[in-house]
């Protein structure tokens, strides 16, 4: 795939340049501030971008709003989000609008290579990933009202998958059961969220934007 890498730190931009060209990928532009992110992107026109949270010039949430503008001017672009920390708040954000093809990853992911190349396969290809790490804070919460806490110790593990962005037949490999159980579970799932009338895929969205307190 085509893609345009946003890092201020030299030593990981270079470092996922290589890593994304050894697995035959093309790297457009490797910047290091969201300004430049978002002219990469409108100069090549990449399939993803991969970008850090917190970017140059404030050092905030400079690279979130660049992956939103991004979104909005070119919306067949996916978006790989980095973060150093769990900020929950922050995926919402990317998935509230519009779920396709966005991810938002712990910057230690990265490290674990598969996990990384997977998210980002599943972003290019249209889909959602969550970072395992976010979903388990969220789901682990002991605050949490009904009706997630209705929901039983499966089900929570299926909703644990599901906000990965996995499709039922891979949460059935995942958790070694059939992809019938599966299906069940999530249909539980949304009679518990109150979303069973709700059609479409934004069933699976709106039951991880519950957790994730939007």
């Amino acid at each position: 795939m085509r893609l345009v890498l946003a890092e201020d730190s030299t030593l990981l931009r270079e470092g996922l340049t290589r890593l994304l060209a050894d697995e035959e990928h093309e790297v457009l532009a490797a910047v290091g501030t969201a300004d430049q992110l978002v002219e990469a992107v409108g100069r090549s026109r990449p399939d993803v971008v991969v970008t850090d949270v917190r970017m140059p010039p404030n050092h905030t949430d400079d690279g979130l709003r660049a992956a939103l503008e991004i979104r909005r001017r070119w919306p067949d672009t996916g978006v790989l989000v980095l973060s150093q920390y769990v900020e929950r708040r922050y995926a919402a954000r990317l998935l509230a609008d519009r779920p396709e093809g966005v991810g938002y990853l712990l910057k230690d992911r990265v490290a674990q290579v598969d996990d990384f190349l997977d998210a980002l396969d599943r972003v290019a290809a249209g889909g959602t990933a969550l970072d395992p790490e976010v979903v388990r804070q969220v789901v682990a919460g002991s605050a949490r009202p009904d009706p997630f806490g209705r929901l039983t110790p499966r089900e929570r593990d299926v909703l644990h998958e599901m906000a990965q962005g996995h499709t039922n037949l891979a949460i059935a490999q995942r958790l070694h059961v059939s992809q019938s159980a599966v299906e069940k579970h999530v249909n539980a799932i949304f009679d518990k969220l109150d979303l069973a009338h709700t059609t479409g895929y934004s069933r699976r969205i709106l039951a991880v934007l519950r957790y994730l307190g939007t």
